[in-house]
């Protein structure tokens, strides 16, 4: 089977690197580095203003390290030549960054179930085909899908990670971050069970790492099925638990 053309524009993190250099291939972009530093400083400006809580300086010092590995690290490079690489990225922000941003510096101006909605409509998108060949050919739409996938994820997960007083609380936000694991499990059959690749991008990348490009397509909904939609459903279901021996207490 044939896939549709697409174009030969070289994404933000660069060309394919083989195997034997990814390791050492890390992005040095000025401007990503003067960008970091600065909302480094503003994230500790920030900190300062609430007072002393080393909980809440480890969690911004993860954020932090999460976003130097998803586009300083060698991942940034691994995404552009495997698609299941971009599965992990995407997990680094909504699992890891997003989470640790929301208990270092919690958002909570917009209610969860809106964040669930955006964050959930931003990783859809990402795995459209048309969308994410615009996301590889512009810098710009590239940047712009990334901060609408952290920006609600640190919104959603301000909200369900705030102590929460009552049991339908605590139900209503394990209902949401279930309906999040859902989405990624949904998106993780697409990808495995799938009868050819969506992502011609890839091909060359899926080569060059000794993969068919739907062996790799398949090893992204693998990714995003495991380290994904499993520990997800884990905290919904200690939220459930939790609220339900939260009413009997009551």
């Amino acid at each position: 089977m044939t896939t549709a053309p697409f174009s030969q524009t070289t994404p933000y993190c660069g060309p394919v690197v083989p195997p034997g250099e990814l390791l050492a291939s890390w992005n040095g972009d000025p401007a990503l580095v003067a960008a970091l530093a600065l909302a480094s400083l503003g994230a500790l400006w920030l900190r300062q203003g609430t007072g002393p809580d080393p909980s809440r300086d480890r969690a911004l010092a993860v954020a932090l390290g999460g976003l130097v590995l998803a586009f300083v690290s060698p991942l940034c490079a691994a995404t552009v030549a495997l698609f299941a690489a971009r599965a992990g990225h995407h997990l680094v922000l909504l699992c890891i960054v997003a989470p640790a941003l929301a208990v270092a510096l919690p958002w909570r101006a917009l209610p969860a179930g809106l964040g669930f909605g955006l964050t959930s409509l931003a990783l859809i998108l990402w795995h459209l085909p048309a969308v994410y060949d615009r996301a590889w050919d512009s810098v710009a739409v590239y940047w712009l899908l990334q901060a609408a996938l952290l920006l609600p994820a640190w919104v959603f997960w301000s909200s369900v990670l705030a102590p929460a007083a009552r049991a339908e609380t605590l139900f209503a936000h394990a209902l949401l971050v279930g309906g999040l694991a859902g989405v990624m499990g949904l998106i993780g059959a697409v990808l495995t069970f799938a009868p050819h690749g969506f992502y011609p991008q890839h091909m060359a990348g899926a080569d060059a790492y000794g993969l068919s490009l739907l062996a790799d397509q398949q090893l992204a909904g693998l990714i995003m099925w495991v380290p994904g939609f499993v520990p997800l459903a884990a905290v919904a279901f200690w939220m459930l638990r939790r609220g339900w021996s939260q009413g009997f207490a009551a």
